[in-house]
């Protein structure tokens, strides 16, 4: 059940960024120029939102946040900045 719930909301964060124009190519170029910002609000925007939402449900007890080992998280940057300079590199 958790996948699909996963899937489920992949899937709508996914066409809400098909429908607000970011999947566009001048979009995503002109965010690495630094000209258009849309792409970087609405991220933010996702994870600010998505912050309202764990932490109070945290702090009722409904749900717990998984220790996480340092292992994941170098291996997370790593693979973000080698996916970011590839797309940059890319103009995708």
């Amino acid at each position: 059940m958790t996948y699909v719930i996963a899937i489920v909301l992949g899937v709508a964060f996914g066409f809400s960024l098909n429908k607000a124009g970011l999947t566009k190519y001048h979009k995503v170029v002109n965010q690495f120029r630094l000209t258009d910002m849309a792409v970087l609000k609405f991220m933010m925007t996702a994870l600010v939102v998505t912050m309202l939402g764990l932490y109070p449900l945290r702090a009722l007890g409904i749900i717990t946040f998984p220790a996480v080992p340092a292992t994941y998280i170098v291996g997370n940057l790593a693979g973000g900045l080698l996916f970011g300079v590839g797309m940059a590199l890319t103009g995708t």
